[in-house]
């Protein structure tokens, strides 16, 4: 994929997954949103960055948060953004998706923000649209969400600093999540010491071990000492494969509490890619805790997302933080 993704000169053209990507280009993301953070306490959120570009989000499942985001992010770099409720669109009439790129290539659009209920659809996208468009992927599947793990780990790093001595927990529904898998991607690119995934056997991947990561049934056991707690939203729609008896028994073994915590390093950050579900994967006390940065994962994805699209269009190297 990363043929795909990197140009010759190994800068991004598209971002469709964390997988192979070197650390260098991990830690340039960072740094980069680290220095368009700024703007958004400026009075005026804006740079001229992406002037004359044109954006369009591709959100072929719902996801209020990612896409407002995304859309934040390109308009505070000055691109024209277009939102398209594909849902209710002609692919729901019979249009192919490549049908749907050629028109949307007519429109002389520069970048698609992609998301897809299947696995691997960036990536076919990336595959046939014409040279100048670039694809983002914004989850794909259970396969991969590259900026919600980008901005996961730049929250990390800027509670944490280096990742050479962290203990990284992550908990709840691992098998079907593709936030998890562009984390465990992250994290051991980057270094960190050590990755548990915490899960009922039903919600564990077969061979997860093979990506580097600890696995723990247990939740005290899993969190003992870890310094970041990541949960992981549990879907509803789960209960009804029978994955699980109920949330109320998911709660009882998996919910983190204020007692659960304890079982952490004294100053470990609890994080959650949201939306949350109080009183099923996280108690409420601990999810607006002093040890919570939920809040916070949200203000860097605009960050996070302003850096890759700026990165993967060339154009952050003309930015001077001011």
């Amino acid at each position: 994929m990363n043929g795909l993704q990197l140009n010759e000169q190994g800068r991004l053209k598209h971002f469709l997954g964390i997988e192979g990507l070197p650390r260098d280009l991990l830690v340039e993301i960072l740094d980069v949103a680290t220095s368009f953070f700024n703007v958004n306490q400026k009075t005026v959120k804006k740079v001229p960055l992406l002037r004359g570009k044109t954006i369009a989000n591709l959100f072929f499942e719902p996801s209020t948060r990612t896409r407002t985001t995304f859309e934040l992010a390109a308009k505070r770099l000055s691109a024209d953004v277009l939102n398209f409720n594909i849902s209710a669109s002609s692919t729901s009439k019979g249009e192919t998706l490549v049908d749907m790129l050629r028109n949307l290539e007519a429109m002389h659009c520069d970048m698609f923000v992609v998301r897809h209920s299947e696995g691997g659809a960036a990536l076919f996208m990336a595959q046939h649209v014409v040279p100048s468009i670039h694809i983002i992927n914004a989850g794909d599947g259970q396969h991969e969400h590259p900026t919600q793990a980008m901005l996961d780990v730049y929250t990390i790093r800027e509670y944490k600093g280096n990742f050479s001595a962290l203990r990284v927990a992550i908990v709840g529904d691992i098998l079907h999540s593709r936030v998890a898998r562009s984390e465990i991607h992250a994290l051991k690119t980057l270094g960190a010491a050590e990755v548990r995934v915490i899960a009922p056997k039903t919600l564990l991947p077969r061979h997860i071990e093979s990506l580097g990561v600890k696995t723990f049934n247990n939740l005290r056991q899993g969190l003992t000492d870890v310094d970041v707690v990541i949960m992981l939203r549990l879907q509803r729609e789960r209960m009804q494969s029978a994955l699980l008896p109920s949330e109320h028994e998911y709660y009882q073994y998996y919910g983190l509490t204020e007692s659960i915590l304890e079982h952490t390093h004294p100053d470990a950050i609890v994080m959650h890619p949201g939306p949350i579900n109080r009183g099923v994967e996280i108690a409420s006390s601990v999810a607006d805790g002093a040890r919570s940065v939920i809040l916070p994962q949200v203000s860097n994805g605009i960050a996070i997302r302003m850096a890759v699209m700026a990165m993967t269009l060339g154009a952050h190297s003309e930015y001077k933080e001011g």
